[in-house]
């Protein structure tokens, strides 16, 4: 059995990932400098050790497979097992607000999901890892994990950013409907929560992926929309 056989019958066991797509080739990043912000509450996180002359692999599920902004040299399709992709934290500033709350996505246990893996050279790791803590450690809902998923080429270890479920902000055990309206009334500073979703859905698409999950939500709560429902 090929390489390519045997990464299509691992993304064939996956629940919610069900289209399969060519592998994409090695692309290097912009080369733009890194925005690194400072941020207080992410320095407070204690950032994955990696080994001197390393090069670093980063895993993506949402906006970091179309807009990682760090430069990489290499880039896979990737397979993570024993997590999924899933909307299952609060957002209460990009997405929404305190009072009425939106949701972002977040991987949750169980499940596999489909992603991506960017390869950082070794001489831009720890600068990439200053990046990557301010742009998802702020909160702490995050939790860093060195983590193997696996690609055609064979297995890697990632820095791979799951939810965590004793954060306040973590609302993995919310029903659909209940997601729903989340995601209907959640505007905050980077637009509606809508917007988001179909964002998120649009981009796997352009990567050659499917989420049945994420495309029967965006399917109900556009179709609540286009009748004009009343918010629940």
């Amino acid at each position: 059995m090929s390489a390519e056989d045997s990464f299509r019958g691992a993304v064939a066991e996956d629940a919610s990932e069900t289209r399969d797509s060519p592998m994409l080739e090695p692309a290097a990043c912009s080369g733009e400098p890194l925005m690194v912000f400072a941020s207080p509450a992410a320095r407070s996180f204690p950032k994955i050790m990696v080994p001197p002359d390393t090069d670093l692999w980063v895993f993506g599920y949402g906006s970091l497979m179309w807009n990682p902004e760090f430069p990489f040299v290499e880039r896979r399709q990737a397979l993570l097992r024993g997590y999924h992709r899933r909307f299952c934290v609060y957002s209460h500033r990009y997405r929404g607000t305190p009072d009425r709350p939106g949701l972002v996505l977040g991987l949750d246990r169980g499940g596999s999901c489909r992603g991506m893996v960017f390869r950082v050279e070794a001489g831009l790791v720890d600068r990439t890892l200053d990046y990557l803590w301010d742009r998802e450690m702020v909160s702490g809902v995050y939790r860093p994990k060195l983590l193997g998923v696996w690609t055609e080429a064979g297995t890697v270890s990632a820095c791979t950013f799951v939810a965590d479920r004793g954060h306040r902000q973590y609302c993995g055990e919310m029903c659909v409907s209940d997601v729903i309206r989340h995601i209907r009334q959640g505007v905050g500073e980077r637009g509606p929560n809508l917007e988001y979703l179909a964002n998120t859905v649009g981009h796997l698409r352009e990567l050659g992926m499917v989420d049945r999950g994420l495309e029967r939500l965006l399917t109900d709560v556009q179709g609540l929309m286009e009748r004009g429902a009343d918010n629940p």
